[in-house]
């Protein structure tokens, strides 16, 4: 086996329970490296809207720099509902990232573990959410506005290089999903192309993609029909690819139709730089109680593993995704589990258990 050296992980602990959920990620974490030799080196840095409330910016240029030295970054949660900009918005040091790194996809799975309640009728759902995060609506974020009492309006952007290249991170895991997850290789768009020229733009696009790959299935649906079928047949779905805003309301669909954002991870990536954290917020009204879900955040960094895994071809890191979705699939089957999730149990109690399920494993190509 190659020699890796150890891996530099950015910790953003961010506002609210993010703390407690990065903390908790980070012991499940020591775990599995113990388990299979993985040398890490963790380096924390405040973000979100406890440092915009002292210092007037979410993320300072020091830590933006050290993130992009990181081999991976794990986020908590940043924002928080009291602490505005000067525009009337939350501070979101997770889009300034995205913006500094071209993060242009978010890779959002949405899985029904079995034990996790749900109030759609559905058995095998195992569906990625794609969505687009550099431009769409959030293109115009910082254009220049003049404050107006009247009228407000925001800019939809789309260009041919980041739908080129999202759409083919969308085929590759497709194929990927394909043959290591059975899933049935098919690529499903989520458009407005009946009504916005950008949307027809992409949607001609992701056509020319669609060409390269002839041997996944493609598919189109408009965002409202789709968005339907997302909660009355989510069996259908494989990977679902779309713009900015789609993509976050798709996701969010989705994360519901599988019991809710505390099971729902993702990884904003690029080709170089990827940042994994959960879909959910910083839930200041809990923070502190030692009562916040784990489980998004800790698949969030399964994701970090398989991450890593790519990048350097290190099949550690591969075994430790592997372990860390069994370990948490065992525990959301078996319990306990948090109170959103119809349980009982603390942020501690799960965790703990998770670490047990974890040695109880067999590492190695058996795992795989």
């Amino acid at each position: 086996m190659p020699e890796h050296p150890a891996y530099r992980i950015a910790l953003l602990p961010g506002d609210g329970i993010g703390p407690e959920v990065t903390e908790a990620t980070r012991v499940v974490m020591d775990e599995v490296n113990a388990q299979l030799n993985i040398a890490m080196t963790y380096h924390h840095y405040d973000v979100g809207a406890e440092v915009y409330r002292s210092t007037g910016e979410s993320i300072s240029e020091h830590t933006m720099h050290a993130i992009g030295e990181a081999d991976a970054v794990l986020l908590g949660a940043a924002g928080l509902p009291d602490v505005r900009t000067s525009e009337g918005t939350e501070a979101t040091p997770q889009i300034d990232i995205r913006e500094r790194y071209g993060l242009f996809a978010s890779l959002r799975p949405a899985i029904l573990f079995a034990g996790v309640p749900t109030k759609i009728k559905a058995e095998q759902v195992n569906m990625l959410v794609i969505r687009e995060t550099t431009e769409g609506l959030f293109a115009g974020r910082h254009d220049a506005a003049e404050a107006s009492d009247t009228e407000a309006s925001d800019r939809l952007t789309i260009t041919r290089a980041t739908s080129e290249r999202l759409f083919k991170v969308a085929f590759e895991q497709a194929r990927q999903r394909r043959a290591t997850q059975h899933t049935p290789g098919r690529v499903t768009l989520l458009d407005k192309s009946n009504v916005l020229r950008s949307n027809a733009f992409m949607r001609k696009v992701f056509d020319d993609i669609a060409a390269q790959y002839p041997d996944i299935e493609s598919e189109r649906l408009y965002i409202d029909a789709g968005s339907i079928m997302l909660v009355t047949q989510p069996e259908r779905f494989d990977v679902v690819v779309t713009e900015n805003v789609f993509g976050d309301i798709a996701s969010e669909i989705a994360a519901g139709v599988v019991g809710g954002l505390g099971v729902a991870p993702s990884g904003d990536i690029s080709e170089t730089h990827g940042v994994f954290q959960p879909c959910h917020g910083s839930a200041p009204d809990i923070a502190g109680t030692d009562s916040a879900n784990p489980v998004a955040t800790i698949l969030s960094a399964a994701m970090l593993y398989d991450w890593l895994a790519d990048k350097s071809g290190d099949q550690r890191c591969r075994d430790a995704a592997t372990a860390v979705r069994t370990a948490v699939a065992t525990v959301l089957h078996d319990g306990p589990t948090t109170k959103d999730l119809g349980g009982t149990a603390s942020t501690t109690t799960v965790v703990e258990a998770i670490v047990g399920a974890l040695r109880q494993l067999e590492y190695g190509p058996a795992l795989v």
